[in-house]
């Protein structure tokens, strides 16, 4: 399986900090933003990534990552020129997927939680259709809703409803199988001039072919999108932090736990890291 990371849009309710600065490359905690969604790809087992941005942002990325070989991974980087919807994603990483499956994860999505690589790993060994994570958030009209009937069976999936039906919203991280770009072309642009992913799970749905996965109580789906979920967020990462001694969202430590890369790489990762955060991956060189 391949993942692509979307790091696009003009995060405008996030002025005027980005006006200047891409919202993913954004301090949450002690780390990018962006770390936390590569962390979850390396952490599902994915070594080739591809990250999507504006043209003016990608050099920074690629300052900060490289090819990805310091993490035993394999990074690549293309352009959208214009945000036109998170479905225009898998149209633009169609040739880098080829007839491979595909994880789209969003660049400002954390997630959090007991056994997330095993569930991870679980949904990305899909062979046919698609997975998605639901989450139970209390304003669902700012995201896709998942209905159900009577018999708690998923019957449609709505764009940001105004009566919603459930409380139930899609998470920004999406398991697809080979056709996921077939089914991008043939989406019409929204009423918002966007191709929608709702409407690429719905088609999902329709075959009978999409799978959704609830995350319990002992996860937590963080979206940054706006001044207070950002703080939401650091004051969230840096308080289990601080408790349990353990990071979150750190790339080197996935890298090394998933055996991409040894110990003597990860000291050299960390030599350079003056930080707590340098002599947090070197403490992972004294574990039993």
């Amino acid at each position: 399986m391949k993942g692509i990371i979307l790091a696009g849009g003009k995060a405008t309710r996030l002025y005027p900090v980005t006006r200047a600065v891409c919202k993913q490359l954004l301090p949450v905690y002690d780390k990018p933003m962006i770390y936390y969604p590569l962390s979850a790809l390396l952490l599902a087992g994915i070594r080739d990534i591809l990250i999507i941005s504006s043209p003016n942002v990608l050099p920074r990325f690629e300052e900060l990552f490289g090819d990805g070989s310091s993490l035993g991974i394999k990074i690549y980087y293309t352009e959208q020129e214009e945000p036109r919807g998170i479905a225009e994603s898998l149209i633009i990483g169609e040739e880098f997927v080829g007839n491979d499956k595909v994880c789209l994860i969003l660049g400002d999505n954390i997630f959090y939680g007991d056994s997330l690589s095993e569930i991870l790993q679980e949904a990305a060994s899909l062979k046919d259709g698609a997975v998605v994570f639901g989450y139970y958030v209390k304003n669902p009209q700012r995201y896709g809703v998942i209905d159900f009937n009577k018999h708690c069976k998923v019957t449609s999936i709505s764009e940001k409803p105004k009566i919603p039906k459930s409380n139930w919203a899609v998470t920004g991280m999406y398991f697809f199988d080979k056709n996921a770009a077939k089914i991008a072309k043939s989406v019409k642009p929204s009423k918002r001039g966007e191709l929608e992913i709702t409407d690429v799970n719905s088609a999902y749905l329709k075959k009978g072919k999409l799978k959704v996965k609830l995350l319990s109580r002992g996860y937590a789906w963080l979206d940054t999108g706006t001044h207070e979920s950002l703080i939401d967020a650091s004051v969230f990462i840096k308080t289990i932090e601080d408790r349990q001694g353990l990071k979150i969202g750190c790339i080197e430590e996935a890298a090394y736990r998933m055996g991409f890369i040894g110990k003597k790489q990860l000291l050299n990762l960390s030599k350079d890291i003056n930080t707590t955060y340098g002599e947090y991956l070197r403490s992972l060189l004294d574990e039993r």
